[in-house]
């Protein structure tokens, strides 16, 4: 799964980029850590880019970048 299937208040974990990528140092300088909880926040008018929220800021992708980023589903504690 990657960051471009979530839905609107989905959550879950950033689990790798994909080979293709090339960008993996921008996206460490931008927050999006391996292990870290993503929530997708929302799709812009046009459907590009999206907002996410991690580490407590909000941020916005364009959806080709967002398509290579890997995500696991994350365990809600409830």
């Amino acid at each position: 799964m990657t960051l471009d299937d979530l839905t609107p208040g989905e959550e879950a974990v950033i689990s790798g980029y994909s080979n293709e990528l090339g960008d993996e140092f921008r996206l460490l300088e931008m927050g999006l850590i391996i292990g870290s909880k993503i929530q997708f926040i929302k799709n812009a008018p046009f459907g590009d880019p999206i907002q996410v929220r991690l580490r407590g800021y909000d941020l916005s992708l364009r959806r080709e970048l967002a398509k290579r980023i890997l995500l696991s589903k994350s365990i809600s504690s409830s």
